[in-house]
Parts: structure tokens; C-alpha cells; sequence
């Protein structure tokens, strides 16, 4: 039996609305958008924290505009 994946969202995000849910699975970090659980992403943490200083720092700031 497999065991179901224990997903959690942000405590920021709102209960109606879109967000990004993490799980941890085999030490690996699956990411999903709630509005599309069918799609997920797998990374594992060094990446994910690196984008996450990335975000952090404004580094991605400029594809906003």
C-alpha cells in the first residue's frame, strides 16, 4: 500500500485562492499549484533553497515588469 502524499500550503495563502503546495517524498520536494494539482514539480532542497535566496534578493524582479 502506497502511502498518500501529505501535502501543505503556505499560512499566508487565503482558503479560496490559488497557491503553491509543498511535500516531502523519498527526499525530494514535489511543488504543485492548488489550482492545478496534476502537474508537479520535483526538486530536492539545495536547488529550492537557491531559488528561494534568489526570490529573497530580487534577482527575479525584473520579469515582473
Amino acid at each position: 500500500m502506497t502511502t498518500p502524499i501529505r501535502w501543505q500550503k503556505s499560512s499566508f495563502s487565503e482558503t479560496s485562492g490559488a497557491c503553491v503546495e509543498l511535500a516531502v517524498v523519498d527526499s525530494t520536494i514535489r511543488l504543485r499549484e492548488s489550482d492545478d494539482p496534476d502537474i508537479v514539480i520535483t526538486t530536492t532542497p539545495r536547488p529550492l533553497g537557491t531559488l528561494i535566496r534568489a526570490i529573497k534578493a530580487g534577482d527575479f524582479d525584473h520579469l515582473g515588469t
